[in-house]
């Protein structure tokens, strides 16, 4: 069969391989170059491996805590019994781990996970050593890959999908594909903050929603906790915090523990809330105490931390850095079953573009890399196999909804006429649908979507058309979380509007 993979992270990579050696033409279309993503920029590990003390049972708990019990108990079972293999798959590919002396595995420990259970390579450097060996595996398979290629649109024909329409070199052409394959990450460039690459547009959620595919759980933003408060967005590794740093104030305490018992270590969506609070009521952002790790631990254990940030005029080894959250992780995405397979035949999702289940409300650390490596391999498999429908999760009803939104804001007077432009869209969505959201909050941001929306002229250029993905990923997701009214893991609403968190 002719498979057509839209991405190059871990997700892509690993299906188009999968595909591959499976027999089927494989073509990989990516928005920039090869390895271009998420992928290269993660510095934790992928969880999986597990000690004699644990088991992909417990793994299983821990991922459904961390998702505040939204996780899907049947997926969550497929990641963790498929661990071990797929980790061991990327070593076979030429992944180095990091081990200890006698040659076995370092094994590392993050926010809400019970044991030390991630696998890590080159310290901090796990995403790009785990892209480097797709890549080169990609090129030794002699697949064929189209750069710079801008997907515009899903192709679909009597409701099945049929390829792809791409823009390259300011020109749309057409591919055809027996399956489609999704991997397109997420939407991180929604948010004034984050710490997605420039390419994290919401590209395939967007197209996948113009071809009427079912969405879900939009609402679930992760933030990470950690990244330099200073400069361009650089994150500071969960697994700094799981070595024993510590997050403290103005004043030297550790106010975590306010939050939640397991302090610096609780899920990601209640400690990014503490900071956010904490930086708010003390007008400057909390700090990082990794000091008492020493010098040589950090320069060791975290060598691209080390030097980005004593780059950035920082000694993090004697003195504490500043930290602020950012957008991190979208958990919802397009709808799929265990293997990948959406609401539409021919079309599947996999990796941050899709809604797995897995991840509930809220992600555990270093299961993203997991994930993609696990249901990149089952969607290749499922590859040419009888379609089989499945109950998808309708959070929400995408035509119904832009129907509603659009009465609605015609019904109410605007706030403001502000012009649409990327920062205006990213500062909005940073204030009304971020950490801390409201209805009022949640409203006010529909309400200018929409508008943007409604007298946006027809996207022609790359920009253009990425800012058109944004806008209607923005909408959707403002929707998502006003339908969504009671506070659950990354989705938080409070009960008054908040200040805005200008120290973040």
């Amino acid at each position: 069969m002719n498979v057509v993979v839209v991405g190059s992270g871990i997700a892509g990579l690993t299906a188009a391989l999968h595909a591959h050696e499976a027999g089927h033409a494989v073509t990989v279309v990516t928005k920039g170059v090869l390895g271009d993503g998420c992928t290269g920029f993660a510095q934790g590990g992928v969880a999986g491996m597990y000690g004699p003390a644990d088991s992909a049972a417990r793994h299983a708990a821990d991922t459904i805590d961390a998702g505040a019990g939204l996780s899907d108990s049947s997926a969550v079972d497929v990641l963790v019994q498929d661990a071990a293999a797929r980790i061991a798959e990327l070593i076979a590919r030429g992944v180095a781990f990091d081990r200890d002396p006698d040659g076995e595995l370092l094994l590392g420990r993050e926010a809400a996970h019970r044991h030390a259970r991630i696998v890590h390579a080159g310290g901090d450097a796990t995403g790009a050593a785990i892209a480097g060996a797709l890549i080169a595996a990609t090129r030794r398979a002699a697949i064929t890959v189209v750069e710079g290629a801008f997907l515009s649109d899903l192709l679909i024909a009597g409701g099945v999908a049929c390829g792809v329409r791409v823009l390259v070199e300011g020109a749309l052409s057409d591919l055809g594909a027996d399956a489609v394959i999704l991997a397109t990450g997420g939407a991180g460039h929604l948010y004034t903050h984050t710490t997605n690459p420039v390419g994290a547009t919401g590209d395939g959620i967007a197209a996948a929603l113009r071809a009427g595919a079912v969405v879900a759980d939009l609402e679930f933003v992760q933030f990470h906790p950690t990244i330099l408060a200073e400069g361009p967005a650089f994150l500071i590794s969960e697994a700094v915090r799981g070595e024993g740093a510590t997050l403290i104030d103005a004043d030297g305490r550790r106010f975590a523990f306010d939050s939640h018992p397991d302090g610096e270590l609780a899920p990601r969506d209640v400690v990014s809330r503490a900071i956010a609070r904490r930086a708010a009521a003390q007008g400057s952002p909390v700090l990082l105490d990794a000091t008492m790790l020493g010098a040589r631990m950090l320069a060791r254990r975290f060598p691209t931390i080390d030097r980005v940030t004593r780059e950035r005029g920082f000694d993090w080894a004697m003195h504490p850095i500043p930290v602020t959250p950012a957008a991190h992780y979208l958990m919802g995405g397009v709808a799929t079953d265990l293997d990948g397979r959406t609401s539409i035949p021919g079309l599947f999702a996999v990796g941050e573009v899709a809604r797995t289940g897995v991840h509930g409300a809220n992600r555990l650390a270093s299961n993203s890399l997991l994930e993609g490596a696990v249901f990149g391999a089952r969607a290749a498999t499922a590859v040419g196999e009888p379609w089989r429908s499945f109950p998808v999760p309708i959070r929400i009803p995408t035509d119904a909804l832009r129907a509603s939104t659009a009465e609605t804001a015609h019904a109410r007077p605007h706030p403001d006429d502000s012009p649409f432009s990327r920062s205006a869209l990213q500062r909005l969505m940073w204030d009304d649908v971020g950490l801390l959201r409201t209805d009022e909050g949640l409203q006010h941001a529909l309400d200018a979507v929409v508008r943007w929306r409604s007298t946006a002229p027809a996207p022609a250029t790359v920009a253009e058309r990425e800012d058109a993905n944004l806008l209607l990923l923005a909408e959707a997701t403002a929707s998502a979380a006003l339908a969504r009214t009671e506070s659950v893991g990354a989705h938080y609403r409070e009960p008054v509007t908040s200040p805005l968190l200008e120290t973040v």
